[in-house]
């Protein structure tokens, strides 16, 4: 049985992680905070140690007879400074790695951003081949991020057998820091009077976690893979969750300068919980895709070659072989991501939307 060191397992994310490796028949060690809730991974049959990732010893101890590790402890806390969150994502996944390197471990999953993709210039399409371009909006996290991101693939070239996840903007059941989710229960509070104009990529928490465990069993070391979903604008989102829970949307859209100097002035002056300058200035990475993309199929043992264009290359499947049911084809096929490639979309099995990609022949890798 493989032992698979998780950290940030008490997390969102994490936590549903945690619960698919089990299920895959791994044993799972879990490092947690003395404030912790454990109860939940408990009952999974995960072994919880205490353990701080900046506790490069109690890393090292915990390491021991470790094959796999899924790193994801860390902030997402876009009005931190600079300090705390450098801290924990940059020094927290160092100590880690590093000490995965040394350990001699098999595989490790490093839990990015697509914030560390960077935005993709207007009008065009980002990918995982996406320059970075962020730096200049001087935001701790999306820094920190990309930071993370330049150490682990020096890792990767000392033989960190490494690969990379971007999640996007998640959302989903289990939420219990109130991280990510945190933009739903604003909004269903009422907490949210205004908004600038920009893009969220949401993906559903399920999706993650098993794109996470993909990486692991079909990633390719030192490349990253973006876990993302249905690109939405912030207009079209807020209509949904007001015509799915009732609750009006916010009436005032505000461009950007405006919405800053508001957030500067409302964090002294307000009694309403306004955003900071960091987090009005934030927009999650934009992928737009052709109106009419369709998902890429690949050959594989549970797609037959008659789906695809003819004539058609042989193709090897790597990350994401992800079964899905068409409603429209009623196929099972084998969904890849690799980069480079336009992002394209892709229906999944709880009628969410996967990212998928067209896929490359093997004669061109």
């Amino acid at each position: 049985m493989s032992q698979t060191l998780v950290t940030g397992a008490t997390g969102f994310v994490g936590s549903h992680i945690a619960r698919l490796l089990v299920e895959r028949g791994d044993e799972v060690i879990a490092t947690v905070r003395p404030r912790s809730r454990t109860k939940a991974l408990e009952e999974l049959g995960v072994r919880t140690v205490r353990a701080d990732v900046l506790d490069r010893r109690a890393v090292r101890r915990i390491m021991r007879d470790v094959q796999r590790v899924f790193h994801l402890a860390g902030t997402t806390d876009l009005s931190a400074s600079r300090g705390p969150v450098f801290s924990v994502n940059v020094e927290g996944a160092r100590i880690v790695l590093e000490e995965s390197l040394r350990a001699g471990v098999e595989r490790v999953v490093y839990t990015s951003s697509v914030a560390a993709v960077g935005p993709a210039p207007e009008g065009e399409t980002a990918d995982e081949t996406n320059v970075w371009d962020a730096g200049r909006y001087a935001i701790p996290y999306l820094d920190a991020k990309h930071e993370a991101e330049v150490l682990a693939l020096r890792l990767v070239g000392r033989g960190l057998p490494l690969v990379i996840v971007n999640p996007a903007h998640v959302l989903g059941a289990g939420d219990t820091g109130r991280s990510s989710t945190v933009l739903v229960r604003r909004f269903m509070r009422r907490q949210i009077p205004a908004y600038v104009d920009g893009t969220l990529n949401i993906v559903g928490v399920q999706d993650v976690a098993r794109g996470h465990l993909l990486a692991d069993e079909r990633g390719r070391i030192g490349e990253r893979y973006i876990l993302g979903n249905r690109n939405f604008t912030l207009d079209r989102l807020f209509a949904d969750l007001g015509r799915l829970s009732g609750v009006e949307p916010p009436a005032v859209k505000l461009p950007l300068p405006v919405a800053l100097a508001l957030a500067s002035a409302g964090q002294s002056f307000s009694p309403v919980a306004m955003p900071t300058p960091i987090a009005a200035s934030y927009r999650m990475i934009e992928v737009p895709i052709p109106p009419d993309a369709a998902p890429t199929i690949t050959a594989s043992a549970v797609a037959t070659k008659s789906a695809l264009p003819s004539p058609q290359p042989a193709l090897k499947p790597t990350i994401s072989e992800i079964e899905f049911d068409d409603p429209a084809a009623k196929l099972n096929a084998m969904i890849r991501i690799k980069p480079p490639s336009k992002v394209r979309f892709g229906p999944s099995q709880d009628d969410t939307v996967l990212v998928t990609s067209m896929a490359t022949p093997i004669d061109r890798m």
